[in-house]
């Protein structure tokens, strides 16, 4: 065996003599002609090569050292005033997040908990969680979704979706809240549902789903069913995402009804729990009036039915404690290799992080320099900026956020032909480079006006410039993270890589507005020669300002899905670390590779 071992690495088929005892070395290999004698010795660099790069891979990679600049950004007394109604107008923002964020907590209500924990004997959504994760340091998915909409409050959508750490590897979770309308599924349940797939395919993380459901929800059927990005393609995605070799895992811990049933069986692994799970197209009532016969939801697709008989389902839980122990151990046996934990001393901002609240702008008349929020949050409040002297009202340049290196864009005023240009520069810069992105967006209300010949010029300048960064944008294959911290209106959010532009993540501060212009400048979407007198013109603007205030608050834009979140601006360093992490995981996942689809369920 270890004759063979060394003919495998030298050339010929020979046994390498450093390698053999001298008695052992036959005659003829020690009388080899010249040109044995000439293969040896070109074979031999090459085999140190191979133990180079070997040892080179064992050894841990560390990166690049970095002497970034420090941004000595501080407050100035010139900044107080505008800090300070920033500041005010934060913590106002403050009170209605932590009264959403109680409303949320709650769930369907006392009663429906009652129900949910006694008669039914169930768990509720955040303790399952609990015994799922690693810890309750999960980063949560759109929290506030399903609040404000035309068929009333949705707290959470009916479902929590985020991304956790199971046995140490960051992992989508997708879990029903059973207790919001018994589970049932609404448009924006499954528009939830379907941004955590995506969240999934894009980051390459494995998925469990929790799965707790009542059905869709008839009334809005038209709404759930029929579409391309409706109730079916959660099914499509599961497929897909199995092709792409991201492992999904199901835990069936209630009710899996009509189109819910095909959650666990397209799922790579299934547990169910006994008693309290049940899969079926069609429940006892539906069998009932359709045969006459009565029959017990255990007897027609609980967990013994499906563990011992049809084989949906891989694994039996005699109760949820136990399904969620197998679900830990299933995750145990991905093929991913994570890198040992180090213990590095992280380098914090040399400002504090509660000063974001009086640098999140009220409105973009009271943004302060884009540089003062940039250096609240990257390590040692260092920044290596580009292009400083061109297009300054866009800020471009590199720092690290946890030891993570990133490209910083932001918004430090209109975005001008020179900023466009320096964006589009810079963007491309850091997708050859493999940097992450990370957008600061604070766009401004209004586009320029044309009042002249050479208005008209530089608009059309800055329109293709504008143009150039968005394909630049579209087309970087590298993570992209965007945080609105202000205004996110009109054509300069798409460059700002917004949502229409599919970043990994997008989040909000609670003071950010989305709309197509800002309260207040709604007289740019008015017809200028309109043949309405000017009291007419006056009450059509005020009540166009209204509908902006109330539809463009982060709220509004978060409880219809818009983006991933509200997050309050002190945190936001601590979210970009986890979702850098989260980025950075699928490097470790050993099977991306397929050359050909399986189908793993028969």
């Amino acid at each position: 065996m270890y004759r063979c071992m060394t003919r495998s690495v030298c050339s010929g088929g020979r046994v390498c003599p450093a390698f053999v005892p001298p008695h052992t070395q036959s005659p003829s290999w020690t009388m080899r002609n010249t040109a044995e004698e000439k293969h040896h010795r070109l074979s031999e660099p090459r085999w140190q090569c191979s133990v180079r790069w070997m040892s080179s891979a064992g050894r841990k990679r560390r990166a690049l050292r970095s002497a970034f600049p420090v941004l000595e950004q501080p407050l100035q007394p010139i900044h107080r005033h505008v800090y300070e109604a920033n500041l005010r107008n934060s913590n106002a923002c403050h009170k209605k997040y932590v009264e959403l964020s109680e409303k949320v907590r709650k769930g369907g209500g006392e009663n429906a908990i009652t129900r949910h924990t006694q008669r039914n004997r169930k768990l509720l959504v955040r303790d399952r969680l609990r015994l799922l994760l690693d810890d309750e340091d999960f980063l949560e998915l759109s929290p506030f979704a399903g609040l404000g909409l035309p068929y009333g409050d949705i707290p959470s959508a009916g479902c929590l979706t985020g991304i956790g750490r199971i046995n140490g590897l960051w992992c989508v979770f997708i879990a029903n809240d059973a207790t919001v309308k018994g589970g049932t599924a609404y448009p924006i349940t499954v528009k939830k549902q379907l941004r955590a797939q995506d969240v999934a395919m894009q980051n390459r993380l494995p998925c469990v789903y929790l799965v707790d459901s009542g059905g869709a929800f008839l009334p809005l059927q038209s709404e759930i069913f029929p579409d391309k990005n409706q109730g079916g393609r959660t099914f499509y995605n599961e497929a897909i995402m199995s092709a792409m070799r991201i492992p999904q895992v199901s835990v069936v811990c209630g009710s899996c009804t009509a189109g819910g049933a095909y959650i666990p069986t397209m799922a790579e692994e299934t547990v169910m729990v006994h008693r309290i799970g049940t899969i079926f197209l069609g429940g006892p009532p539906l069998v009932k009036a359709a045969t006459g016969e009565e029959v017990t939801p255990e007897n027609l697709g609980g967990a013994r039915l499906h563990a011992e008989v049809s084989g949906c389902v891989d694994h039996f839980a005699w109760e949820e404690k136990e399904a969620y122990e197998y679900t830990r151990n299933i995750i145990s046996t991905l093929n991913f290799q994570l890198p040992e934990e180090e213990e590095e001393v992280e380098e914090e901002p040399l400002y504090r992080s509660e000063e974001l609240l009086g640098l999140a702008p009220r409105s973009y008349d009271y943004s302060l320099d884009v540089k003062m929020v940039v250096s609240r949050l990257t390590d040692g409040s260092r920044f290596q900026e580009f292009k400083a002297r061109y297009g300054t009202t866009l800020i471009t340049g590199f720092a690290k956020i946890h030891g993570h290196l990133v490209g910083i864009v932001a918004n430090n005023g209109e975005l001008s032909y020179q900023a466009a240009l320096k964006g589009s520069h810079f963007v491309q810069l850091c997708d050859q480079r493999d940097v992450p992105l990370l957008f600061l967006q604070n766009t401004a209300p209004t586009a320029a006006p044309t009042l002249s010949t050479a208005q008209a010029e530089t608009n059309t300048n800055r329109l293709k410039a504008q143009g150039s960064m968005m394909s630049a944008v579209a087309c970087a294959s590298v993570p992209k993270i965007t945080v609105v911290i202000g205004g996110c209106h009109g054509a300069d959010s798409y460059a700002m890589c917004g949502r229409a532009f599919d970043p990994n993540f997008l989040f909000l501060w609670p003071s950010a507005r989305a709309s197509m212009t800002a309260p207040g400048h709604s007289s740019s979407l008015l017809p200028p020669d309109s043949e309405q007198d000017e009291e007419q013109m006056k009450k059509l603007e005020d009540d166009l300002n209204r509908r902006l205030e109330e539809e463009s608050s982060a709220f509004f834009s978060s409880g219809r899905l818009w983006d991933d979140g509200v997050i309050l601006p002190q945190d936001t360093r601590k979210v970009l670390r986890d979702c850098l992490d989260i980025i950075k995981q699928r490097q470790y996942q050993l099977s991306t590779e397929k050359l050909q689809a399986t189908l793993l369920r028969v």
